[in-house]
């Protein structure tokens, strides 16, 4: 069905169905089913009247029983989501031995392991906003996930091997974020972001801090970190030693989603260029066409700050720079940005835009539908970060507020096609 048929401001709204409600439901029940036996019955009725009586009684005290008390600090188990998957990416269930293959359809809860092949990337979004990007050759375990009735969250995750990318959100006060790594535990203050690497093979194990605050304890001693302030040990060592990170150079050209025309409507040359960074000995450019970089088309070193890449071809790039000493040990990635080239020409076109049905997860929306293809798409401002060859996308927003919400889903092209829709959703 195309975008102009579809109707705007479709409500969608949930109903809660109290223990009490359950209860009274059961009880109405009750008195129908008595009341037409004892019409039927009379005599049965009033011998059968005292020995059921106990029994109802237990029953309706135990449907009751099953909602804690308000204020008792119980917690409640919670999922989190994929909402990107690249490559090959695996999964294995707490309660279950073998694995299956990664889904969006499939729910991730404590004791859940997540495992990324040499091309593959994933990322995992908790119902406190946390998000974790996991890198190739990666996995991962979901130690904790849960909240409390006074909305307090405790979200915990291993890295058994690999990098992985995180960060945090705003979350409540007395919430937990924590990643583990070999016996040592990072925890995040809201709105950090880290990076941390483990090769037990090696016994290399470093935990980087990006944004933000946070501190590691391991063996009963506690480090503090900030911006660009890493950790690293190794198992047999009893300290962590702590060192000033290395940040990386910013971007600069191509500007982040910026359009690229080209005459040639087969390739095109494009400059790049990031500032210079002191005591860098050379820098690593990468360009990938997905934005998790499980695969790359360029992977050059270079001694400037700027180099012109030949024969891209149409459509969509993603690139990431990085310096390193003269020792070889490099920088974090910079920021990633994305451009597109596009041949002149092109007619500006009517952009298409289907929206499935939204589905909700607690205060997280679930947002699929199908667009363009080249596409970009936006949800409440934020880019989806992973669309199919074919156009679908799949994105689940962070934590919405309880009450009216509105969800604004937008595609754009380069060449400034646009199709905006909205759709009401109550959050209770």
């Amino acid at each position: 069905m195309s975008s102009s048929t579809r109707k705007p401001g479709i409500h969608i709204a949930w109903t809660t169905v109290t223990y009490r409600s359950v209860a009274l439901m059961i009880l109405a029940g009750l008195i129908l089913f008595v009341a037409g036996m004892r019409f039927t019955f009379p005599q049965f009725t009033e011998n059968s009247m005292k020995a059921a009586d106990g029994v109802v009684n237990r029953v309706l005290e135990r449907v009751a029983g099953m909602a804690p008390p308000a204020g008792s600090g119980m917690s409640t188990a919670q999922q989190a989501h994929f909402t990107a998957l690249d490559g090959t990416v695996r999964v294995k269930k707490g309660s279950s031995s073998s694995w299956l293959a990664a889904d969006y359809n499939v729910p991730l809860d404590k004791g859940d392991v997540v495992q990324t092949g040499s091309e593959g990337m994933a990322k995992v979004v908790f119902n406190d906003g946390t998000s974790y990007t996991v890198k190739q050759d990666s996995l991962i375990v979901i130690e904790e996930n849960s909240a409390n009735d006074q909305q307090q969250t405790n979200v915990a995750v291993a890295v058994s091997t690999g990098t992985v990318d995180l960060s945090t959100a705003t979350y409540s006060q007395g919430s937990k974020s924590q990643v583990i790594v070999d016996g040592a535990t990072a925890s995040l203050a809201p709105e950090s972001a880290a990076q941390v690497h483990n090769d037990p093979k090696l016994d290399q194990h470093e935990i980087l801090m990006k944004k933000g605050a946070g501190e590691v304890t391991r063996n009963g001693e506690t480090v503090q970190l900030a911006n660009w302030e890493k950790v690293s040990f190794q198992r047999a060592e009893p300290h962590m030693e702590k060192a000033k990170g290395t940040g990386p150079p910013t971007p600069i050209s191509p500007a982040n989603m910026a359009p690229i025309f080209t005459s040639d409507e087969t390739t095109k040359d494009v400059e790049f260029s990031w500032t210079p960074m002191a005591n860098a000995a050379g820098y690593r450019l990468r360009i990938s066409r997905n934005p998790y970089f499980s695969s790359t088309l360029v992977d050059k070193r270079v001694n400037t700050a700027d180099v012109t890449v030949t024969s891209l071809g149409e459509g969509a790039y993603y690139w990431v720079v990085q310096s390193y000493e003269a020792s070889g040990k490099e920088s974090v990635e910079s920021e990633k940005n994305r451009f597109t080239i596009i041949p002149k020409g092109k007619q500006n076109e009517a952009i298409d835009l289907e929206l499935d049905p939204f589905i909700q997860h607690g205060h997280v929306i679930e947002v699929t539908g199908k667009t363009q293809i080249g596409a970009r798409v936006m949800v409440n401002g934020r880019e989806v970060p992973m669309i199919s060859t074919d156009g679908t996308f799949h994105y689940f927003t962070p934590p919405l507020a309880t009450g009216e919400a509105v969800i604004t889903v937008t595609a754009q092209t380069s060449v400034g096609g646009v199709n905006t829709q909205q759709k009401k959703i109550i959050i209770q």
